[in-house]
């Protein structure tokens, strides 16, 4: 048991600390021993994520805040999935950078908030009570802001100071609610199914769902559910691509462990059911599948264009938790997962094409299919993915989206969200397909014989690639996945 409490504290600490160290030392302003450290500790990170998988639930209280209240990690279901999720995509991204930051500005700050980062993602996961939860996500905001703003041109800075406004913002709004939660629970703790004390309640239950939705509302924010999404097509248009990657791949999903934690550990999800909470996170979350596909369709922006998307598709998993039954929890998980690496590969291979060709509109990609054709088919693979075609991972996690949605009763809403979705997916096959075409077939006028490969670094194409096979092989072989999700939701419902 004392193994897992530490390779909790491991997970946080090491990343963490290592990030200062790659600021303070002179040592790392050598290329070659900065991305020997930075792969080091993201190979430790994986191993740790690893060896929780197997972990037994624990817990650990690393200090207190105030005398009653501790800074408590623990591992279980949950934290084990959010921490696998991250470390992988943090191996790829972190591979990745070595080759597209060589003409950034100051390396050394973006790798020291990378690992900084990565330290506090970590914390968020394995959050053991919604003290620590807030504190953990506050600092998580703070220390990626860097990430937004790293070349510092006035577009960029204005990005990082929205990103942060409005992380900061969603948070504060969620901590009049866990002010509040903390006080009608029986248990300091996270534990599955919820620790709600009902008498503590009394009579204020519509201060109560209040509270909740507060909760709901704050933590969505980072999701980017609406009206609160506006940082996401700011901030990715101007952060370095594989920073795009983990923040929508990995840390906008941090409002959605938060919001899991709040209403699946913490309150109950029974207690919210059929109320006037219930219905408006549906509402939201269904206004956000539909206003980011329909904005993702006129955006000319490459990245931008997958910054709608991903306010898209994260919705897609906050409908999903909105339903309140098991189908729709293992939709929302599984897409949880599928979504960080199918956007995980889409933004690397905006990256890489970015970087290769200094191309950031869509319709300047005609032919560079021709030129990156290995980049591009792992493209295929993710755009598929998106939309939701088999054999491709976003189809098992829309299946049993779809299937919750139809076997809720919330009458009306129980075949609008399936409309919605279908929408959304025939919205994202029209804004992803045409890039594919072109790419790949760009018409009479384009010169054929003058296309020559574009894919010199293994550093970024084997990233991509491996992500983008990925994105085909959990589709394929979800088995394994549904079944360890499928666990966590007989537990919390």
């Amino acid at each position: 048991m004392f193994m897992y409490k530490g390779m909790i504290v491991l997970s946080i600490f090491v990343p963490t600390i290592a990030g200062i160290g790659v600021f303070g030392l002179k040592s790392m302003e050598k290329a070659a021993i900065r991305n020997v450290v930075v792969t080091i500790v993201l190979v430790l990170n994986g191993c740790f994520s690893i060896l929780m998988l197997n972990a037994p639930f624990d817990a650990c209280i690393l200090f207190y805040l105030t005398k009653e209240i501790p800074a408590l990690f623990q591992v279980d279901r949950l934290s084990k999935l959010f921490g696998a999720i991250t470390a992988a995509l943090w191996i790829c991204c972190g591979i990745f950078s070595f080759e597209y930051t060589k003409h950034e500005i100051d390396r050394r700050r973006y790798y020291g908030y990378l690992l900084i980062t990565l330290g506090m993602v970590n914390g968020v996961c394995f959050a053991g009570n919604l003290p620590t939860l807030y504190m953990t996500f506050e600092m998580m905001s703070v220390v990626s802001t860097p990430l937004v703003l790293h070349s510092l041109e006035e577009d960029a800075v204005k990005a990082g100071m929205k990103y942060l406004f409005y992380s900061i913002g969603g948070a504060s709004l969620a901590l009049f609610g866990i002010v509040y939660l903390s006080t009608v629970v029986t248990s300091n703790q996270f534990m599955a199914g919820g620790t709600l004390d009902m008498a503590a309640v009394g009579g204020h239950t519509n201060l109560f769902l209040a509270m909740i939705f507060l909760c709901i509302l704050g933590f969505g924010v980072k999701a980017g559910m609406f009206p609160f999404h506006g940082w996401l097509p700011t901030a990715h248009p101007v952060a370095p691509a594989p920073a795009s990657a983990l923040l929508s791949g990995v840390i906008a999903k941090a409002g959605v462990i938060a919001i899991m934690r709040v209403i699946f550990y913490t309150t109950g999800a029974e207690i919210i059911r059929g109320t006037w909470v219930q219905m408006t996170w549906i509402i939201l979350a269904v206004i956000s599948i539909f206003m980011g596909s329909m904005q993702a369709y006129r955006e000319p922006l490459f990245k931008k264009r997958l910054a709608y998307s991903t306010v898209s598709q994260i919705s897609y998993i906050l409908v999903g938790l909105a339903v309140l039954n098991q189908a729709g929890f293992l939709g929302a998980l599984l897409h949880t997962v599928f979504h960080a690496v199918i956007k995980g590969t889409s933004f690397l291979c905006a990256g890489a094409i970015m970087y290769k060709t200094n191309i950031v509109r869509v319709d300047g990609l005609n032919g560079i299919g021709k030129k990156m054709p290995v980049i591009m088919w792992s493209f295929i693979f993710s755009s598929l993915a998106i939309i939701g075609i088999p054999p491709t991972s976003g189809f098992v996690s829309k299946w049993f989206l779809a299937e919750g949605a139809l076997a809720s009763d919330l009458s009306f809403w129980s075949g609008f969200i399936p409309i919605i979705l279908l929408v959304s997916a025939l919205l994202t096959a029209g804004y992803m397909l045409p890039i594919i075409i072109h790419a790949f077939f760009p018409g009479p006028d384009y010169d054929y014989k003058g296309s020559t490969s574009l894919e010199t670094s293994g550093l970024l194409v084997v990233p991509i690639l491996v992500l983008g096979i990925t994105t085909v092989v959990l589709g394929m072989f979800p088995g394994p996945l549904i079944r360890f999700i499928s666990e966590i939701g007989q537990l919390v419902q």
